[in-house]
């Protein structure tokens, strides 16, 4: 057990996230007068600089907030849309069967730069030049490397001297791979060129100039000319995009209602709707009401996992099943009180390994072929599918920690390392409050467009090519995406937000962190800190879409007797060490008034502040 550490308090703001020059930057913006959406779209666009394998200007950022004048939760949806040239035909004539993972094809509207710059201009106070000032001057200056980054390059170095010239001239400085630190020039003029864009007689009218510079602008013509050039993907073939600067032009981030739920014990979390796997977590909730959850010295009982996992297996079933832009979805059924009584029956004594989905209002739900196929690999963070019988296995050193690991030979041989994601969380003593998952535009996972010096994300690999399902590749429609960010309400007032990177991991580290601090006690940091676990038994978002059946996933700190009685229950136990799971962070605010921060410490890169 590592040394105890505490939350940061403090009476002015506090700031968490994935990257310590994030948390800095989001403090150092609420110490000189900005308010908590000021400080989270500049440590946003921080993130795009210092975590580019796991974020870039290219990608896209889902928002819950709430604001001082309004407490009631909202949701900014900075997700992009598939293209109008994106259908399944197309892609099926491409020779494909699943979107794939890297290339141009994945390549959904960039929605990043759009989503922050309206949350700047509809409820921030600072012009986009001082917001933009710390990315700027990181990515001109240079930017210390942490570790995974240089592993990440390496990965795919020889994919991109083969196949990715620009991406090596990009991060591959005189052939090498870099270790220390690193510039982004290129990047950096493309930001001054916007900024030179962003003129008009208030603040408002020079962000959205800044914005159609982007849009219908120099930004949306360079991607536009480098779709039309076929690209190396993980298929082994070569392909163009289809991604045009009329796409850019057509969409705009957009506002919505967040889907509230009660969470027990005076509690309501607020998340993103279907489009998102948010719901997840809601319905989740909803299947534990009522129930007894346990914890022994601020640590889950194996009673606890095992029903947790149970839970969250029957969500992500109906996930798979009803959760999309592609279609309606039924979402008053999936949270309905009879729906989930019926529901929370099927939760027994041993873990299940099917993937039971409902049948909300009487629908009869429908899957993807390929959904229920588990005879394919999983991805990072799990072994391959086993016999069925319940063992324990145990993860390499560094495994399943929500960075991005190398993936399977047979996949990296094509050049794909997985990507993942960033978290930012913003409070201030206004009462403004931020949750913000970016992600996309992975450094790894398309080429650089060489006149702009950032890559176009891959989002839409969470697509399917089966007509007629919520998630199926439609023109025009949103990906069914992983980010989840979160805000924790106490009797309607909001409290907490909270999130982490981790692809479908998101939601079940998310609920872990929630029950620690809301049912088990734990101040954010202590709830952050304690023993997590995840299922992997339900079809996964990224290609190649594997699962494992009753596939858990464990922090070896649950104890010993837990471990060895989750597996004496069916389950399929993959220990992943003792601190292995989720990139937590948090902020909050206390009964007194104080401001309170926590980050993830299993990382070493996140950090939380307060002032």
């Amino acid at each position: 057990m590592a040394p105890r550490t505490y939350e940061k308090l403090g009476p002015t703001g506090a700031a968490a996230s994935t990257h310590h020059l994030g948390t800095s930057t989001a403090l150092t913006v609420l110490a000189r007068g900005g308010n908590a959406f000021d400080a989270a779209v500049a440590a946003g666009f921080v993130l795009q600089v210092v975590e580019p394998h796991l974020c870039g200007p290219g990608g896209e950022v889902p928002v819950v907030f709430s604001t001082a004048a309004d407490p009631r939760p909202r949701v900014l949806c900075g997700q992009g849309v598939a293209p109008a040239a994106a259908t399944i035909d197309h892609y099926r004539a491409e020779g494909c069967t699943i979107v794939p993972g890297t290339g141009l094809l994945a390549a959904t509207v960039p929605g990043a730069w759009d989503a922050w710059l309206t949350l700047l201009r509809d409820h921030g106070t600072w012009e986009l030049a001082d917001v933009l000032a710390p990315a700027l001057g990181y990515a001109a200056g240079g930017f210390p490397l942490v570790p995974r980054i240089p592993d990440t390059i390496a990965t795919v170095a020889e994919h991109f001297r083969t196949h990715w010239p620009s991406s090596a001239a990009q991060w591959l400085p005189d052939g090498g791979i870099p270790r220390r630190s690193h510039r982004l020039p290129v990047l950096a003029a493309t930001w001054e060129r916007l900024l030179g864009e962003a003129q008009g007689p208030s603040r408002e009218a020079r962000l959205d100039a800044a914005r159609a510079a982007w849009s219908r602008g120099f930004v949306a013509e360079e991607v536009d000319r480098f779709c039309r050039t076929p690209v190396r993907d993980e298929t082994g073939q070569d392909h163009a995009g289809v991604l045009t600067a009329d796409d850019l032009a057509g969409w705009s981030a957009t506002y919505e209602d967040a889907l509230v739920v009660d969470a027990g014990a005076g509690w309501q979390v607020a998340k993103c709707g279907p489009w998102s796997q948010g719901p997840a977590l809601a319905q989740t909730l909803r299947l534990l009401d009522g129930t007894d959850l346990t914890y022994a010295d601020g640590i889950a009982t194996a009673d606890t996992v095992h029903v947790t996992a149970e839970a969250a297996k029957l969500a992500f079933a109906d996930r798979e099943a009803w959760y999309g832009d592609s279609a309606p979805v039924p979402m008053a059924d999936l949270l309905g009180e009879d729906y989930t009584a019926a529901r929370r029956r099927l939760i027994g004594e041993l873990a299940c390994r099917e993937l039971r989905p409902g049948a909300p209002g009487g629908r009869d739900p429908r899957l993807a072929a390929l959904a229920t196929d588990h005879d394919r690999p999983i991805g990072k963070g799990t072994e391959g599918p086993g016999t069925g019988e319940p063992t324990v296995a145990r993860l390499g050193e560094g495994a399943a920690t929500g960075e991005p690991a190398p993936s399977e030979p047979s996949l990296t041989r094509q050049g794909v390392a997985r990507g993942d994601t960033v978290h930012i969380d913003v409070v201030d003593a206004a009462g403004n409050m931020v949750s913000a998952t970016p992600s996309g535009g992975w450094l790894q996972s398309s080429p650089v467009i060489p006149e702009l010096g950032f890559c176009l994300g891959t989002r839409a690999q969470m697509f399917w090519l089966e007509e007629g399902l919520a998630s199926s590749l439609v023109p025009g429609r949103r990906p069914r995406t992983t980010l989840s960010p979160s805000l924790g309400l106490r009797d309607g007032e909001p409290r907490v937000a909270f999130g982490t990177p981790g692809g479908d991991q998101q939601d079940q580290w998310q609920l872990c962190f929630l029950l620690a601090h809301t049912r088990a006690g734990l101040d954010l940091q202590a709830a952050i800190d304690a023993p997590a676990w995840h299922t992997t038994s339900f079809p996964a978002s990224f290609a190649p879409r594997g699962w494992e059946p009753a596939g858990l996933v464990v922090e070896s700190r649950l104890g010993a007797d837990t471990v060895d009685e989750l597996a004496r229950r069916g389950h399929r136990v993959t220990d992943a060490g003792p601190w292995a799971l989720g990139r937590l962070s948090a902020v909050g605010r206390g009964d007194d008034g104080l401001l309170a921060a926590a980050a993830d410490r299993r990382s070493g890169v996140g950090s939380a502040a307060a002032l």
